[in-house]
């Protein structure tokens, strides 16, 4: 067994086998044929000819099932309590004209939160009546389009969005069903770049305020207010957060039913999901079970009827279905000093990047990584995954154990990649976006297109025409 690097952080034990695919951070596909990775019957190295690297691969048969579950999960805990539940899908987590189909033949809604989301939305045919407008500086154009389109809730933000929209829907003859988001201080454990729910940043509007902003709403006959929304963050591990976001809402609302009716509650989102063997997020069906017990028990304390619930999931369906991959190029070794005298980093460049995956540098993420296109009994070495940028923070997989005999041209896959890393994707150095494929049954398929230098330069107002690279 190969001793443990001493630069190698504290939760990253050595592995007995290198090439082990850990079925709590790779998709449900994911396996080992002859050695090569293989995702829904596609081969590593098929994907990587067919569609170059890097390349985003989604596991469709895993993200609906993920889907899928949640819907049954939440369905059977709240319907229980006689309450119906809406899914709705976060877009922003990542969103194409295919993903929306898929989560409305799932009979999911769809959340989405700017002109070009709600554009892909119905592009793919998703009933507007069925979507959730999220924002917190919406365009008085987005606010037109979405009211004309029939959009099925809008979730205010602000007080001058809520004048806004009323001019907007008045003038239009429409009755345009709101909610409202509330910023109910629930401190959730998460980085503080994903909580959002806290007293001092943009989201919502303060507790105290809302009674205030209710009767407004319904004083008004061209909105219709049907509840409270919250969100207090993203990559959350437990239900303590969830369950006091609950309490604080249904306090205000046991106030607010004695001037009409407050048919919905929405606890948003934000459920964990597990990128390295220290990740233990809680089973979905748990979480769902929990929720409910506490909403339960709140209605009942407060003598108020259990509302119809909204829950709004986005990484835990599609962040576990995807796996990204790429090429290994350079490879050095850099000696490091230590308290206890010297170790060495195995540095291993990819043809990607923080232009493919910004998050370990936007929250320090961390993520898995293992060798697609082969399998080896080499010894265990400690290797940090970086990227080809121009920056020293551009790392893909902070630390990780290879095996030592990684070398250029293997291929290297990183799973948990579904989730807010196309969608958060740039052009930093003038590097295309990669596609995103989609897997299914020994098949693929185009989702998006990747960006080639050539449709970068078509952007460029002063390039000249020229044929493609």
């Amino acid at each position: 067994m190969t001793a443990p690097n001493p630069l190698a952080p504290a939760w990253l034990a050595v592995p007995r086998d290198a090439n082990e695919l850990s079925p709590a951070i790779w998709p449900s596909g994911a396996s080992r044929r002859d050695g090569e990775l293989e995702v829904a019957g596609v081969r590593a190295s098929e994907l990587a000819e067919r569609y170059g690297t890097p390349v985003y691969v989604v596991d469709e048969a895993d993200a609906r099932a993920r889907a899928a579950e949640i819907v049954r999960v939440f369905g059977d805990a709240f319907g229980a309590l006689g309450a119906r539940v809406k899914v709705y899908y976060a877009g922003k987590a990542f969103l194409s004209v295919g993903v929306a189909r898929w989560m409305q033949e799932l009979g999911l809604h769809l959340d989405v939160a700017s002109d070009g989301e709600f554009a892909v939305a119905l592009a793919a045919g998703f009933d507007p009546g069925r979507i959730g407008y999220h924002g917190n500086n919406k365009s008085t154009r987005e606010l037109e389009a979405a009211v004309e389109a029939g959009v099925g809730t809008i979730i205010l933000d602000s007080r001058m969005e809520l004048e806004n929209l009323a001019r907007v829907a008045r003038e239009r003859g429409a009755r345009q069903r709101v909610r409202i988001r509330v910023n109910s201080g629930v401190h959730a454990s998460t980085h503080e770049f994903l909580a959002t729910a806290r007293e001092d940043q943009k989201f919502g509007l303060p507790v105290q305020d809302i009674p205030e902003i209710v009767e407004t709403i319904r004083a008004e006959p061209a909105l219709e207010f049907v509840g409270l929304h919250s969100h207090i963050g993203s990559q959350i591990f437990d239900t303590g957060g969830f369950g006091e976001a609950a309490r604080r809402l249904l306090e205000v609302q046991r106030g607010l039913l004695e001037g009409g009716p407050v048919p919905e509650l929405n606890l948003g989102g934000g459920f964990g999901i597990a990128y390295t063997g220290a990740d233990d997020p809680r089973p979905i069906a748990e979480i769902a079970r929990e929720m409910a017990d506490i909403v339960a028990g709140e209605c009942s304390r407060l003598g108020i009827p259990v509302p119809d619930i909204a829950i709004e999931p986005g990484r835990s369906i599609i962040g576990p279905a995807g796996v990204t991959l790429y090429e290994v190029g350079t490879i050095k070794d850099v000696r490091v000093e230590t308290e206890n005298g010297s170790a060495v980093r195995r540095y291993v460049s990819v043809d990607g990047g923080m232009s493919d995956n910004p998050r370990p540098e936007l929250y320090g993420a961390e993520y898995s990584a293992r060798i697609a296109s082969r399998e080896s009994d080499a010894e265990p070495a400690l290797v940090r995954v970086a990227g080809k940028h121009c920056e020293s923070g551009d790392i893909v997989v902070n630390a990780e154990y290879l095996p030592g005999d990684v070398r250029p041209g293997d291929l290297l896959a990183v799973p948990a990649t579904g989730a807010y890393c196309w969608s958060l994707a740039s052009n930093y150095n003038h590097i295309g976006r990669p596609p995103v494929v989609a897997v299914k049954n020994g098949a693929s398929r185009i989702l998006v297109h990747g960006e080639t230098v050539a449709d970068l330069l078509r952007r460029d107002a002063d390039a000249r025409p020229q044929e493609a690279p």
